[in-house]
């Protein structure tokens, strides 16, 4: 029991350790694209941490198995080095019992990713894909920086202002330059750049929003040449695109795991989910024989060849997914063949060093006899 307790310890704090360390780096690639949108005005920057919180579990479901994979790779290749699993071996910790051992937090992992996979992943999908289409429903005023220029997402319109009041609806010193386009052929017609002492939004009562520009300007021509049209004005009206909230979620990994279930859900999905789970307990299998390590030879010899296993798992995996949306693959085999392979790829590897020794053991005997 005190063994048992102390090598779910090892592995468990070892899985932390490189879980965390995964998790940072997978979050501060994404928040690094995030921050990048909000700096282009496509995202609200107070909505970044938001945004990453929704994203979280979904991280969590890939990372978890690969943080258990290496962590019983990195403890117990360090309780090889440090000879105690042959002092345990001495006392009859067979490969067998170690397996089974290392099953009770490989169980317990595999509870947290089913969890995740099942229920809070596709909450946080879900509530990703909302928070999302709030963002497209904002218009560039809504968003906007004052001291910096910003353009609308295909870049029809840029945008800058000076001074910008907390309630986000007086400017002063304001600069709009918009393309123009053909109504028939959708043609570029050249450039109207607008500019006032001041600006104003107002809201009509039927939701119709228009920014009111004061003692300004508005220049209409094609940029190089000298034909172009000045007009100063007092009040100019400019009419701001209507918000388009939808609360529509169509991402299948945002679809809540109950519809899946139903006779016209997504089986790929679904199988998805049961995969990650499942993954869990048969990169366990894997790598309690792949952590034996012998002292000469160092805990890290066998990392590499481990990671490049554990990624083939996941590859294919994916790939079978992807086949699978598409049809290549009958629903009937699934994602199952793909687990199947690798859990009698584990049970080789289980049974292929105690298996070696017996032969190598009955070849020494029969050299012996024959001597």
């Amino acid at each position: 029991m005190i063994v048992s307790r102390y090598l779910s310890r090892e592995v468990l704090v070892t899985m932390s350790a490189v879980s965390a360390v995964l998790l940072v780096i997978i979050m501060s690639g994404r928040f690094i694209k995030y921050l990048a949108q909000a700096a282009s005005g496509a995202l609200d920057p107070s909505s970044l941490f938001m945004i990453m919180g929704f994203r979280m579990p979904g991280f969590l479901t890939l990372i978890l198995p690969l943080g258990l994979f290496l962590g019983i790779l990195l403890a117990y290749g360090r309780l090889y080095l440090e000879s105690e699993m042959t002092v345990l071996s001495a006392t009859g910790m067979s490969q067998q019992r170690l397996l089974a051992i290392t099953m009770v937090p490989a169980l317990l992992v595999a509870l947290i990713v089913a969890w995740l996979s099942f229920s809070l992943a596709p909450q946080g999908a879900a509530r990703f894909a909302q928070l999302l289409n709030q963002q497209d429903a904002l218009t560039e005023f809504d968003t906007l920086v004052p001291g910096r220029f910003q353009a609308l997402r295909d870049g029809s319109r840029v945008t800058y202002t000076e001074t910008l009041t907390e309630d986000r609806v007086n400017m002063g010193n304001v600069f709009i330059s918009q393309k123009r386009l053909s109504q028939t052929q959708k043609k570029d017609e050249g450039i109207t750049v607008l500019v006032g002492e001041k600006g104003r939004q107002e809201t009509h009562p039927d939701g119709t929003r228009f920014l009111i520009l004061t003692n300004g300007y508005r220049y209409d021509g094609n940029p190089g040449e000298a034909n172009y049209r000045s007009i100063k004005y007092d009040t100019y009206g400019v009419l701001l695109p209507k918000p388009d909230v939808t609360d529509d979620v169509t991402e299948k990994d945002a679809l809540p795991t109950s519809s899946l279930l139903k006779p016209d859900g997504d089986k790929a999905e679904l199988q998805w989910r049961i995969s990650l789970p499942l993954l869990v307990f048969i990169v366990t299998l894997m790598a309690v024989p792949l952590s034996r390590a012998n002292p000469r030879q160092g805990r890290f010899l066998k990392l590499l060849p481990a990671i490049l296993l554990y990624m083939s798992y996941l590859t294919i995996l994916i790939s079978a997914r992807g086949a699978l949306e598409k049809g290549r693959i009958p629903q009937s085999l699934g994602l199952w063949w793909v687990h199947a392979i690798f859990l009698v790829i584990g049970i080789g590897l289980m049974y292929w060093e105690p298996l070696r020794l017996k032969l190598a053991s009955r070849r020494a005997a029969r050299e012996i006899g024959h001597a």
